[in-house]
C-alpha cells in the first residue's frame, strides 16, 4: 500500500522529510537557500524542523515507539 493511502505511513514519511531537511540544512546551508519552487518545499520543512524541534522530536519518538510496538 502506498504511503499516501495509509495515514500511519504518511506521518512517518512527513516526519522523515522534516528531519532530513533540517539535517541537510544544518550540514549544507547553501543547498536549501531557495525559498520558492520545488526546493522551497524542502526549505519550509527545514524551517519546521528548526522552529518546532521539541515537537518534531516528540513526534519521531512516538512514531518510533508505535512502529516497534505495533
Amino acid at each position: 500500500m502506498s504511503a499516501l493511502f495509509n495515514f500511519h505511513s504518511f506521518l512517518s514519511v512527513v516526519l522523515l522529510v522534516i528531519c532530513t531537511c533540517t539535517y541537510v540544512k544544518m550540514q549544507f546551508p547553501t543547498i536549501l537557500q531557495q525559498k520558492t519552487g520545488f526546493r522551497g518545499v524542502f526549505w519550509k520543512a527545514a524551517r519546521i524542523g528548526e522552529r518546532l524541534s521539541p515537537w518534531v522530536a516528540l513526534g519521531c519518538f512516538t512514531m518510533g515507539v508505535s512502529i516497534i510496538v505495533f
